[in-house]
């Protein structure tokens, strides 16, 4: 057994390996890209919505998180806000509406022209987040999605789509943190001066 675990374990981080050679050879400039569009709108006093399902969630509420507090440099909090964490609204608008309805609603209630809604979809079919990005455009937001590979019909919906170079959830959710990182940072350093 145990040798079989370790031919897994090596499997598994050769298969995260390769994505990232495939992040070095194919996204740079759409990371840069996603950086750019939200060092614009938090300059021109504009706020960042993510959100996503399951593991996208978290992804969600991490680079909140990082944007909110700090990643490496002690500097304003920026407003950057998860739509995953507000558990009356998603029960209440998933019971009285519909579990697609979730985060268009809140984006219906925030999102204003000028502002960044990050919609995070593995598979870039997720109904939700497709909703909430094609909501957020028709206010006047500019939506960035992060996905797999394929895009899904979420791509259609973006303006800025990092697609992680996997059909594989993991290791496209493993993708959307490091992106999420890298633009976390690019960020920071921007808005830090």
């Amino acid at each position: 057994m145990k040798g079989d675990w370790r031919a897994r374990i090596v499997e598994r981080l050769n298969e995260a390996a390769w994505a990232k050679v495939m992040m070095l050879q194919e996204s740079a400039p759409v990371i840069e890209q996603v950086a750019r569009t939200l060092v614009a709108a938090l300059r021109a006093g504009r706020r960042v919505y993510v959100f996503g399902n399951g593991g996208s969630a978290a992804d969600a509420q991490h680079i909140a998180c990082e944007l909110e507090g700090r990643f490496y440099r002690e500097r304003r909090a920026l407003p950057v806000t998860a739509l995953t964490t507000n558990t009356s609204t998603l029960t209440a608008v998933g019971n009285d509406y519909d579990y697609a309805a979730t985060f268009r609603r809140q984006v219906e209630a925030h999102v204003r022209h000028g502002d960044v809604a990050i919609a995070i979809s593995t598979s870039g079919n997720s109904r939700n987040v497709i909703e909430a990005a094609a909501a957020a455009r028709k206010l006047g937001a500019t939506v960035v999605a992060f996905t797999g590979r394929k895009g899904g019909k979420l791509a259609r919906k973006a303006d800025v789509c990092f697609r992680a170079p996997s059909d594989d959830t993991p290791r496209i959710q493993e993708c959307h943190i490091t992106a999420g990182h890298i633009v976390c940072e690019l960020v920071e350093e921007a808005l830090s001066r």
